[in-house]
């Protein structure tokens, strides 16, 4: 059973004109998030969008702050009709999720535009991808992503692999392991506990995302912040419960799918000016902004080799085609990177 409800809205006339009635779909949303911040601007987006384009008769209801469920239980919550739809994140899921954790990888790609449109466009694309997540009775809808990762520093600064050996590190998935591999302490915590973790040496280094820097205010307890330019973890997206998808119509089908698409392009505009944003005002609060050599990122990426092919069994043992799955979403990236470079993004196209 779902949560999907097709509502009779009747509208009672006054004066004795007749009444008129009209059937209206309402889609339950599950969001562990706050309703504040880039992605919950953009995901009110993708459900203002829905609500426009229909001309009012498919909406969707947002349940923020986890009020459905905890993020750790989306994909199994959507696939059970907890909701109809949910923000399902896949370093949670890396076994079930596997084929949307391609977006996670470590592949030279900082860019959240590009990442977003080259994960928007294999998850559409790919077959095997969308039997593998009808299995678990979901539907993809449209990503996110939580943009480049860096990381910032008290009281030391990285502007070598040679710095990191040593430090006290929270780390970021793959991203991470890489740093472990460089001789990093990783210490398990929270991003939201990173700020205590720097003001209290439990940690010397945090790594994250720009916007996030500014929200937590960590930068208070930074010296430095390290440009990265390294990659992304961007297997955030919207989830839909196969069962009511396939209960809708063919028009409402192709709206959810046209938004979700176009949500990429939203959240690109974003969360790039609110990257931006962050590392100015990190530079205006004090904060050394440093940005890695080609050299030393070419470390990073060649580091982080291992994992993907990692990731590429993982895929495969789940009845995925890791390495062709791997190839396609590497073209994906390389030809949004060239039409970036060509066009410029969207939003600066007109």
């Amino acid at each position: 059973m779902t949560s999907h409800i097709k509502t009779l809205a009747i509208a009672l006339a006054l004066s004795g004109v007749a009444a008129t009635a009209a059937a209206e779909t309402v889609l339950i949303h599950g969001e562990a998030g706050p309703n504040r911040g880039a992605r919950a601007e953009a995901l009110q987006w993708f459900a203002d969008q829905i609500a426009e384009r229909s001309d009012g008769e498919m909406r969707i209801d947002i349940q923020w702050g986890g009020a459905l469920f905890k993020a750790n239980a989306a994909m199994q919550s959507v696939g059970n009709g907890v909701a109809d739809t949910g923000t399902v994140i896949a370093v949670y899921y890396p076994q079930e999720m596997a084929g949307y954790g391609i977006s996670d990888l470590p592949l030279d790609n900082p860019d959240a535009w590009v990442g977003m449109r080259a994960t928007d466009a294999l998850m559409r694309k790919s077959d095997a991808i969308a039997q593998n997540l009808a299995d678990k009775n979901l539907v993809y809808i449209g990503t996110f992503t939580t943009s480049a990762v860096h990381i910032g520093c008290a009281d030391t600064a990285i502007n070598t692999t040679d710095d990191i050996d040593g430090l006290k590190v929270r780390g970021t998935g793959a991203y991470g392991k890489v740093f472990g591999e460089f001789g990093a302490n990783m210490v398990n915590m929270s991003i939201y506990d990173a700020y205590q973790g720097l003001d209290t040496g439990l940690l010397d280094c945090s790594q994250g995302y720009s916007y996030a820097v500014t929200a937590l205010k960590q930068a208070e307890v930074m010296d430095s912040y390290t440009l990265l330019d390294w990659g992304q973890v961007g297997g955030v997206g919207i989830f839909m419960n196969l069962d009511v998808h396939e209960s809708l119509s063919a028009e409402e089908q192709a709206l959810l799918a046209e938004v979700g698409s176009d949500m990429a392009d939203e959240f690109g505009r974003l969360i790039t000016a609110a990257n931006d944003a962050a590392v100015e005002a990190m530079r205006g609060q004090g904060v050394e902004v440093i940005k890695l050599s080609e050299e030393e990122r070419a470390k990073l990426v060649a580091a982080g080799e291992p994992f993907i092919d990692e990731w590429v069994d993982t895929a495969s043992r789940v009845g995925l085609p890791g390495d062709d799955l791997l190839t396609d979403y590497r073209s994906l990236i390389a030809d949004y990177t060239e039409e970036r470079d060509t066009q410029g993004y969207p939003w600066q196209r007109n």
